[in-house]
């Protein structure tokens, strides 16, 4: 695995673990405006109570939406009686988990986190959730030329949020453990597993943002350059197209199966 912070000044907010029964990324969200006001803590913190609550619950065998609503609840209740953990602008993260147990390797993808899986039949599994991004790209067409820190940016922003864990919206891990139900969830045999990665959206990028590769391409370079390679490929892309740098993580495993080249 590897991680590096995009933001100067600013704590790296993703976390990422693994355990013997799988892996775990939590990408919080940062930046958020009166974020400190509504909790002491802060997006750092949150990401990893999570990510500590999700690696303890990859031993049990219940399903991964009820590990993840376990772990919500779990946060929740640690600073509920310090912080307003409803406000919309306390923290909440994507969420990335993958599972090898009973001969399956299982995956789910909660916000704009994304999860790969290489297999030696066809073409990567590949789990996201398009909805963040889609709904962001819009306000950011509308955001074009106002300033920042005006009514008009505020209001904005404010709409954004009431978008958030909201029907027609997008999902992220918060304060409500019933947000699992929107999360994208699958499973495939583990024996024809080749490799498999966790990425935050920083690290996705050189996909889905610059078209660098494929996810196929960029299962190969997990293989070849590690995390760390792609991470480097990420950074230099956002300085070629002047694109502001963002915490980017990447976790990879190596399956059961044949090599990816084999």
């Amino acid at each position: 695995m590897a991680t590096d912070a995009g933001h100067p000044g600013r704590a790296n907010e993703d976390f990422a673990g693994a355990v013997p029964a799988g892996l775990v990324l939590v990408d919080g969200a940062g930046g958020v405006p009166g974020a400190g006001e509504v909790c002491r803590h802060g997006v750092a913190w949150y990401a990893r109570r999570l990510g500590g609550a999700l690696l303890g619950g990859l031993s049990t065998g219940g399903s991964l939406r009820a590990v993840l609503a376990e772990g919500i609840g779990q946060v929740t209740d640690a600073h509920r009686g310090t912080c307003d953990v409803t406000h919309p602008s306390s923290p909440y993260a994507a969420v990335a988990v993958l599972r090898c147990a009973g001969g399956l390797v299982e995956h789910l993808v909660l916000g704009d986190a994304v999860a790969v899986v290489g297999r030696v039949a066809g073409g990567p599994l590949v789990a996201h959730d398009p909805r963040e991004p889609v709904i962001a790209r819009s306000f950011e067409r509308r955001l074009v030329g106002v300033a920042e820190g005006s009514g008009e940016h505020r209001r904005l922003l404010a709409e954004l949020r009431g978008h958030r864990n909201a029907p027609g919206g997008f999902w992220v891990a918060k304060d409500d453990p019933g947000v699992v139900d929107e999360a994208v969830t699958g499973d495939c045999p583990a024996v024809g597993v080749t490799v498999a990665a966790l990425l935050s959206n920083g690290a996705s990028r050189l996909v889905d943002t610059f078209g660098l590769t494929d996810w196929a391409g960029l299962l190969r370079l997990l293989d070849t350059e590690g995390p760390g390679g792609i991470i480097r490929r990420v950074r230099e892309a956002e300085a070629r197209h002047g694109v502001a740098t963002d915490d980017a993580t990447v976790l990879g495993w190596r399956g059961t199966g044949p090599a990816a080249d084999d």
